[in-house]
């Protein structure tokens, strides 16, 4: 049974406070971490699929978003976690334009 390798290098990965408030993105991007993990995770969408739908980035930027995203789990989930806790605030606060003319929409989300 292998051992999990602590503290891995990710060459393509960088936070600054000062670009999406800190949250791990692809270096010379505006792609987070969480972004890629969401489409490989939630959406089913395979590195080479993720690459077609961001021509920027290559593989290997990917493949080590999504080894950040795994040694970091718990903390990127937590982050996804707080943000959708945020916009249902947000959303709870304001009503849109196309609700005000059509009446409470109901959420298929939840």
């Amino acid at each position: 049974m292998g051992v999990a390798a602590k503290g891995i290098d990710h060459p393509y990965i960088t936070t600054d406070k000062k670009i999406r408030n800190g949250e791990p993105i692809i270096s010379g991007t505006g792609i987070r971490v969480l972004d890629i993990a969401i489409r490989y995770q939630l959406m089913g969408m395979s590195p080479e699929e993720i690459i077609n739908a961001h021509p920027h980035i290559d593989l290997a930027q990917v493949h080590d978003a999504l080894s950040y995203y795994y040694e970091n789990k718990n903390l990127v989930d937590k982050m996804w976690k707080d943000e959708l806790d945020e916009l249902e605030k947000l959303e709870s606060s304001h009503t849109s334009v196309l609700e005000k003319k059509l009446g409470k929409i109901k959420n298929l989300h939840r």
